[in-house]
This record gives C-alpha cells, structure tokens and sequence, in this order.
C-alpha cells in the first residue's frame, strides 16, 4: 500500500510542478510487469508468477492489469522520440483475475502444481478496464498476457527461482 501511494504521491507532485513552470510532462504508468527478467532480485509481479508455479495452494482473489516488461521499455521509447507525446500513458495490456493467470499457466505448463482454486470464496469478476488506445499511438504493440506469462516462467527457472 505504501509503495503505490509513494508513487501516486509523487506524480501528483510531478504534474503539479510542471503546472506552475509550464513544462510538458509525460508519465509512463504501467501495471504489474511480468516478462523476462533482467535483475538477478526478485520484483513484486515476478513473485506473484513465482507464487502461481512454486505449488501454492491458492491464488489470491484479486484482479490486476498485466503488461510485459518489453512494451513498458518501448513505451518510454516513444515517448521521447514522438514530440506529440505528452500527458498520462497507462499500459494495461489485460486487466486478469489470479483465475484466468492460474488457468493460462496450467494451459502452458499441465505438469506443474498451478493453484485451481481462490484464497477465499467470494466471487471474483474483473471490475475495471483499462483503455489501450493513447497507448496504441505511441506505436505499442501489445504483447499478449499468455506469451508474457511464458516469458516470466521461463526467465524464473533460467535464474534458478523455481523449485521443480
């Protein structure tokens, strides 16, 4: 909870300087990256994926965007090299519930222990969406949740994360 509100608190402080010194600000703010992991630390969306195919019981009844981490890079891109880009750029290339995440990783990996069912048992429907279009004129070309998951699974066993 700290951390995003340490980051809403700090583009609210960033919009609001650019207001008083008539700057052009553009914001990059992405969802819960997965893809291939580049650091040797573990982050925060690597460790819910992580969660998913180490044999938890469970899956947390929630619902997040999801984006890979190569559009977010080229995302940043875009934004300096087009001059028009300006204003908020929110990357979502699916908002998922931890269901749709635990069945396209039983789907790409049958033989691993992926959770079947929620940590609890209220029911569990996305209740937002996230628009892609102003994304979309940056060129962005979204990397589907599936293939994105595979990356994230196959870069956590290459750096020795798993436990299979």
């Amino acid at each position: 909870m700290w951390y995003i509100l340490s980051k809403t608190l700090a583009e609210d402080a960033a919009w609001k300087c650019s207001k008083e010194n008539n700057l052009n600000l553009v914001s990059v703010n992405p969802a819960m990256v997965v893809g291939p992991l580049l650091q040797a630390e573990l982050n925060t969306s690597a460790s819910t994926i992580l969660n998913l195919v180490n044999g938890s019981e469970t899956f947390p009844n929630d619902t997040y965007g999801w984006i890979n981490v190569k559009d977010v890079a080229n995302a940043h891109i875009q934004t300096y090299e087009i001059a028009s880009a300006s204003g908020r750029y929110c990357l979502v290339e699916r908002v998922a519930h931890y269901s749709e995440l635990a069945k396209i990783l039983h789907d790409l990996y049958p033989t691993y222990q992926i959770p079947q069912k929620s940590a609890d048992d209220k029911p569990y429907v996305p209740t937002f969406q996230v628009s892609k279009e102003k994304a979309k004129s940056l060129g962005v070309e979204f990397i589907p949740l599936e293939a994105s998951l595979k990356e994230t699974v196959e870069s956590l066993k290459e750096k020795n994360f798993t436990n299979f």
